[in-house]
Order: C-alpha cells, then sequence, then structure tokens
C-alpha cells in the first residue's frame, strides 16, 4: 500500500531497556520508509537515554497529537511534564508509574483510530500496578479496551507460530481453567488471525496435550479425553483444520511443529519455552483476536543490562514490522470486501493478487 502507517509505540518501564531498543529501531531512517513512528513518552526522559546511548545525531519531532506527525522524522509526544529520575536497571516506583501513563494514551489513541497499530516495550508486571492498572499484563488491559473482549496472546517468527490457552496464571490453576468451549473460542481465534492477519488461506493447526505424553490414553490424567479431544472434534466440525493432541515435548523435540502453520498449547511456558528457545531473537508478541493491532518485543525489561548499550533491538525490529504487515493485510482485506459488495459479490481481485501488491 502507498499509505504511511501511524505506528504508535509506548515506552515500557523507563529504567528498562526498552527506550533503548527503541531508539536504536528509529536511528535507522529507513525506517521511515514504511511507518511513521510516534513515541508516546517524555522529552527529557528519552533524552536522557539517547545521551547514555551517545546517539548525538537522533533528534525527535515533538507534537502534541498523532494527527501532527512529521512522516519524514520520528515523533515523539510528550506524555508529562514533571522532571523524572531515570535509574538504570533499577525496577521501582517510578518506572511502573510512567511505563502506565506511556501505555494509557498510546492505547487511548489506539481505539481512538488516531494511530493505525501499537508497539509496547516491556513493562514490569509488578510496578506497573496501581488502582488504574489491574492486569497481569499488556494482553489483559488491551482486552478490556475492546468491546470483543476475548484475545490470543500469540507469538509469531519466520520458524514459528504458537498460541496459548490459559496465559498469565498460575500453574496449580490451569487444568481448572481449561474447558472445551475456551480451547474451541481460542482456536476460533487463531484459525481467524490466520487467515485475516497473516493471509494463509487454510490454517493447519496443531493442538497440544495438557499432561505428560498427553496423558497417555488416560494413564497421567482424563483432561485430554474429557476437554482438549472432544474441543477439537467440536473446532474441527466447524471448519477448523486442528489435530492433536500431540505430547509436547516429541513435537517440538522432533520438529513436527514445521508441518503447522501454528499450535495451540494449553499454558504459557508450555508453548513459550519451545518457542523462545527456536525464535528468541525474532520473535513477536502478537495480540490476535482485537478488533485493533498490538505487538511487542518477546523479551521483557532487561534490566540486567540496562544502560550498557548491548540491548538486541532486533525482537522489536521484526515487532514493528509486524504491526505493520498486519494492519496492511487488514486494510487490504477491507478493500478486496469493499470492491466484492461494490461489484454485487462478483471478485474483482484475488487474495493472491492483492497480497502480492502488498509486498
Amino acid at each position: 500500500m502507498s499509505d504511511i502507517l501511524k505506528i504508535g509505540i509506548s515506552v515500557g518501564d523507563i529504567n528498562g531497556i526498552g527506550l533503548e531498543i527503541i531508539l536504536k529501531t528509529l536511528a535507522e531512517s529507513r525506517i521511515l520508509d514504511y511507518c511513521t513512528p510516534i513515541v508516546y513518552g517524555n522529552t527529557k526522559v528519552c533524552s536522557f537515554h539517547r545521551k547514555a546511548l551517545h546517539l548525538s545525531d537522533f533528534t525527535f519531532h515533538i507534537i502534541q497529537h498523532a494527527n501532527q506527525a512529521n512522516p519524514k522524522k520520528p515523533n515523539l509526544i510528550n506524555c508529562w511534564e514533571e522532571d523524572v529520575r531515570v535509574d538504570l536497571g533499577k525496577t521501582n516506583e517510578v518506572g511502573g508509574r510512567y511505563a502506565w501513563v506511556s501505555l494509557k494514551k498510546a492505547s487511548e489513541d489506539l481505539v481512538a483510530g488516531h494511530i493505525d497499530a501499537l508497539v509496547t516495550a516491556p513493562i514490569n508486571k509488578h510496578n506497573i500496578q496501581s488502582e488504574e492498572f489491574n492486569f497481569p499484563g499488556h494482553t489483559e488491559y488491551l482486552d478490556s479496551m475492546d468491546p470483543k473482549n476475548e484475545s490470543l496472546m500469540f507469538l509469531t517468527s519466520d520458524e514459528l507460530r504458537v498460541g496459548v490457552v490459559t496465559g498469565h496464571i498460575p500453574v496449580t490453576q490451569v487444568a481448572s481453567s481449561l474447558s472445551i468451549e475456551k480451547i474451541v473460542k481460542k482456536l476460533e481465534i487463531m484459525n481467524e488471525s490466520l487467515k485475516k492477519d497473516f493471509w494463509i488461506e487454510k490454517p493447519k493447526i496443531a493442538v497440544l496435550g495438557l499432561n505428560p505424553h498427553a496423558s497417555d490414553s488416560g494413564l497421567i490424567g482424563q483432561e485430554e479425553s474429557e476437554i482438549i479431544i472432544p474441543a477439537i472434534q467440536a473446532a474441527f466440525d466447524k471448519g477448523i483444520i486442528c489435530f492433536g493432541p500431540y505430547p509436547a515435548d516429541g513435537f517440538f523435540g522432533n520438529g513436527t511443529y514445521k508441518k503447522f502453520d501454528a499450535i495451540l498449547g494449553m499454558y504459557h511456558d508450555q508453548a513459550l519455552i519451545p518457542f523462545k528457545t527456536i525464535a528468541f531473537n525474532t520473535g513477536v508478541n502478537f495480540t490476535a483476536g482485537l478488533s485493533f493491532v498490538r505487538t511487542s518485543p518477546d523479551h521483557g525489561t532487561g534490566m540486567d543490562i540496562a544502560g550498557k548499550g548491548i540491548a538486541d533491538p532486533t525482537s522489536f525490529v521484526e515487532a514493528l514490522f509486524s504491526a505493520i504487515h498486519i494492519t496492511r493485510n487488514r486494510k487490504e482485506q477491507a478493500e478486496l470486501k469493499a470492491n466484492q459488495l461494490r461489484s454485487g459479490g462478483k471478485m474483482i481481485e484475488t487474495a493472491s493478487d492483492v497480497k502480492d501488491d502488498a509486498n
């Protein structure tokens, strides 16, 4: 598409590596060929990080609203005026407070349509908690911002895509949180996202079991026979091409995952440990199923390396480009459907033609 998208960026914990990877990414002028970046932060805090990285030639275009963004420069919306002390590598209340200020303003603009997509730098899930933010993480907060209120934590890379039925909950609560309806719903979201966001016409999805060896025919638990298998069948009856349940260890160990477009795991670590082992530096966390697009790098605040100038921006770059590609795919599909309606249902362009043009 010829239109340059406005991509909002929240800064995350100001004491972590969020602004380092943001600045390293935006210092590459070629980024402006693909999007108009708008950082939701603070001039003094950003200047502190810029000086720490010795980026003397880098400057932001300061704006008050997203509609003032300059497409030829990285833009910054000043979200707070007060002076704030940056303590690199320190987890404290200040880091959480201003991570929330940035996220709140950016997500409000996202929902209002002032920006086309949002890329979130890492937050600390503890110090961001307040009366206003009482969520396990970004995913759950953004769920609350969308009337659909149903999403999927979807980790994506060129090598692998994984989603989870249960997210940020204790392992002791996983089994009791599973249900046929919940698994079917997550499969529906994953299937729709693969079609709409990734242009995969007939996605093939693998479903993992919960117990070791996928219960070994009932010897190690009943969740597979009572919940997961019926859910797979119910989803298959709805036209979703899904198979399983597969034992997670062998599934990833022998490379079976390469035969599928995506994998649905039952809980966080079951899916994210193999994903981060295979695609740690290139992985993207995408919140699928929402009416707006949000991505993030697949790592945390990096307090142990904050201020050392060694944070790798690769995952953030991938998150930025994923946001661009997914947003373009959605816009192209909307235009394609509009063309069909105008032509009385006759297809004017094929989906593959549109995808080729988008690339």
